[in-house]
């Protein structure tokens, strides 16, 4: 990826702004990728964070501050989010019985299924995302990315 015909500039950028400029670049295309991915499905990256959080509470109930904590992209709309993925049957909602003002999360059988099936389509997209990396880039571009 070269930044400078991506923006098409045929000036030489400085390193510092060019580094930045090609981060949100690269961001821009895993999105890109994984959001095609998931299209079929009708469910955002959020949904599907949501979705994988659930997953991973092993049929315990997940409330909405524990599910925006464990969110990778932090959101203030996770109340919608959990709404739309109930319309869809992915999930269930009920009040907690010991604090009523608590509202419990629950992945259902369907929304197992489904995240099973996006899991395998971003399975792909992940394949595309990384073709040009081997084993060893990965672990050096994590070791660069950990320094943030």
């Amino acid at each position: 990826m070269n930044v400078e015909e991506i923006i098409k500039t045929s000036k030489k950028i400085p390193l510092e702004p060019r580094t930045l400029i090609h981060m949100q670049l690269v961001h821009n295309k895993v999105i890109e990728t994984m959001h095609s991915a998931l299209k079929p499905f009708e469910v955002s990256l959020q949904q599907f964070n949501v979705l994988r959080i659930l997953r991973g509470q092993q049929g315990k109930p997940a409330n909405l501050s524990t599910l925006n904590e464990r969110m990778v992209t932090k959101m203030s709309n996770t109340t919608r989010l959990v709404d739309k993925l109930l319309n869809k049957g992915f999930v269930n909602r009920y009040v907690c019985p010991s604090n009523r003002r608590k509202v419990e999360i629950l992945i259902t059988d369907e929304g197992l299924k489904a995240l099973e099936q996006m899991d395998e389509a971003l399975l792909e997209a992940h394949k595309t995302i990384y073709k040009n990396f081997n084993q060893n880039d990965l672990e050096k571009l994590n070791d660069l990315l950990d320094k943030f």
